[in-house]
């Protein structure tokens, strides 16, 4: 299949089964912190996902990839990234499998409606205003900085996409932690899972994956910790099988 790529534009190799993803050679593109969610969540047969800002759509794709999920959506406000991901899905044959929705997370139940899905997944913004400038460029700006929605606005809309017992897969950062367990209790979410992410293993933690349940009972488990790289420019051995290396 031909897909047109607009200026400055990109196909990249996902290693897995043969898929490509487009991205934008001076816009936001996917990080490590996708990656390790599409690899910290799960998907099981007959489920029904969808990821919140879905940006270039790679999360859909890798767990598209990796799981046998019934179906995945992808939310993403930004009508350029939407339609980026939108061709990556097509240069991958996945529109029976991926549906890319332009729209607004704080509106997300709205438009899909209360208990639709089984999974829910998100890698919001990080940043808050307290938190750096805002990037001058929109697209990185809205990736990265809560501008058009906050952290209470995602989590509020998971637990009301999500069915009883559904689960809700986050990445953010571990300065937030307390903030974001707050947030998903208060919506009866109930955190079941943790996994702490280190650069290196003698330093401290830049990443947290967290699972929640829709009405889980108190009990969390915290995992051993992924470490990203075991020297500088090599990923450890947990890292390759991630990316399915």
């Amino acid at each position: 299949m031909t897909i047109d790529l607009k200026e400055n534009e990109r196909i990249d190799d996902l290693q897995r089964n043969g898929y490509q993803i487009i991205q934008n050679r001076d816009g936001f593109c996917f990080g490590m912190d996708a990656v390790l969610l599409s690899g910290f969540a799960s998907v099981k047969p007959g489920e029904k996902a969808v990821d919140l800002g879905t940006g270039t759509g790679i999360i859909p794709i890798l767990l598209e990839a990796k799981y046998q999920g019934l179906h995945y959506t992808g939310l993403e406000i930004q009508k350029e990234m939407a339609d980026m991901a939108r061709r990556s899905v097509a240069l991958n044959h996945l529109e029976d499998k991926i549906t890319i929705v332009t729209g607004d997370i704080k509106e997300a139940s709205r438009l899909f409606g209360a208990a639709s899905f089984d999974v829910v997944t998100s890698n919001p913004p990080y940043m808050n205003d307290a938190h750096g400038l805002k990037n001058p460029d929109l697209p990185k700006a809205v990736a990265r900085h809560e501008v058009l929605c906050t952290l209470d606005d995602v989590v509020r809309e998971a637990a009301r996409l999500l069915r009883p017992g559904g689960r809700f897969y986050l990445v953010h950062r571990p300065h937030r932690l307390t903030e974001i367990i707050t947030a998903l209790k208060s919506c009866r979410l109930e955190p079941k899972r943790m996994k702490m992410v280190h650069p290196f293993v003698d330093k401290e933690a830049n990443m947290v994956l967290i699972e929640a349940v829709r009405g889980g009972k108190s009990m969390i488990k915290v995992e051993a910790p992924v470490i990203v790289y075991q020297e500088p420019g090599v990923y450890t051995d947990e890292i390759y099988t991630i990316y399915g290396y």
